[in-house]
């Protein structure tokens, strides 16, 4: 285990799954179908499914496949977020939690990548999946059970339309490979954030 392992295990509270129940339906309850927490409620539950698939496979060649997948969607995620939700809490006093994500995030993107440097049917593989999601989890619940919460409570209605309308163009833009459809007039009608997946 290295010492960022270490670390992240050291600081790393877990909420019990109950717990992480209750945070996810109350967020979901304050968003509208559609909207920035709404789309971030459902990666969130992809990301999720994505970890499940990773631990799930079979063989190698299956597995990083897996990960592959949980890394695209991750890091789509993750930099809608920076790009558009974090500064939003700013926006709204929330400059300590801000901070904190944009840390948890880096964290997270440093497992990931050293995932790569494992062979994928060993134990430290499985064992710094774990930490990985652990780190995840947590993020995720702080989140959900107050960032996010105090954002769609406090933020003003047209800053919520711009945020659902940024955080769907930054992620479509991510999981698209940088394609923007503003950039191409004959593309027609846009895909939502489900249709890319």
């Amino acid at each position: 285990m290295s010492i960022l392992d270490k670390v992240i295990s050291a600081v790393t509270t877990s909420e019990s799954e109950e717990n992480r129940v209750e945070a996810h339906q109350n967020a979901r309850s304050v968003a509208s179908a559609g909207d920035w927490l709404w789309m971030i409620l459902d990666h969130h539950e992809w990301i999720e499914q994505a970890f499940a698939e990773v631990r799930a496979a079979g063989d190698a060649v299956s597995r990083r496949k897996a990960q592959k997948n949980l890394r695209v969607i991750l890091n789509g995620h993750s930099m809608a977020e920076e790009a558009v939700v974090y500064p939003a809490l700013v926006r709204i006093g929330k400059h300590a939690s801000a901070e904190m994500a944009y840390a948890q995030q880096v964290a997270a993107k440093l497992q990931l990548a050293a995932l790569e440097h494992y062979d994928p049917m060993c134990q430290d593989y499985l064992d710094k999946l774990e930490h990985l999601e652990g780190a995840v989890s947590r993020h995720v619940y702080e989140e959900e059970h107050d960032w996010y919460v105090d954002l769609k409570q406090q933020a003003p209605p047209a800053d919520q339309q711009m945020i659902t309308q940024r955080y769907a163009e930054e992620f479509d833009r991510y999981i698209r490979g940088g394609e923007d459809p503003a950039d191409d007039a004959e593309s027609g009608p846009r895909p939502t954030h489900t249709e890319t997946l």
